[in-house]
């Protein structure tokens, strides 16, 4: 069954041509897990990651931006085929600024989804802003598209698929597996 977008949400999403993603929160359910020596676990959701791929499949960049640093992180995202990848970036505005300056796209052509507040002054950059069911209260009354699923339970593949339905590419991409 496919959602109901609003043809606002829908003239927003037709614009973006590279879609960031935060990844704590967003691309996972938010919690650190760590062993007692030290290695660190992650759990990615394969539909989110179906999603990313097909983005990029109808030619919208896919890039992430984390204020962490994290091999698995790295690791997931060689998997995917996602290329920019901009870990460690505690400034997260920067970073969007440096990736969208080198691409020559204004913030216009961008989405960004993020859950928290850390996330804000990159979103408010960007003409699509959006959020997982369980992103921060302030998030969520900010952004123009909050997602029914939780980060790392859907929500990057809501968004995913909200941009490819802006983009009329979603009836297609779901076709091709039928």
């Amino acid at each position: 069954m496919n959602r109901t977008f609003t043809a606002e949400l829908l003239q927003r999403a037709a614009a973006v041509q590279i879609a960031v993603f935060d990844v704590d929160g967003v691309m996972t359910d938010g919690r650190l897990h760590y062993a007692e020596d030290g290695t660190e676990y992650k759990s990615f959701h394969s539909r989110d990651g179906l999603g990313l791929k097909a983005l990029m499949a109808h030619d919208i960049e896919v890039a992430v931006i984390t204020a962490r640093q994290s091999r698995l992180v790295g690791r997931r995202m060689t998997e995917l085929g996602i290329s920019q990848v901009l870990q460690g970036r505690d400034n997260k505005a920067e970073a969007l600024a440096q990736l969208l300056a080198e691409r020559g796209l204004e913030p216009e052509k961008a989405a960004y989804a993020g859950d928290d507040l850390v996330d804000w002054p990159a979103m408010r950059q960007c003409h699509l802003k959006c959020a997982p069911a369980d992103a921060s209260q302030w998030i969520r009354n900010h952004a123009d598209f909050v997602s029914e699923h939780p980060g790392g339970r859907g929500a990057a593949r809501d968004i995913c698929e909200l941009i490819l339905a802006g983009h009329g590419k979603l009836v297609s991409w779901q076709d091709s597996f039928r």
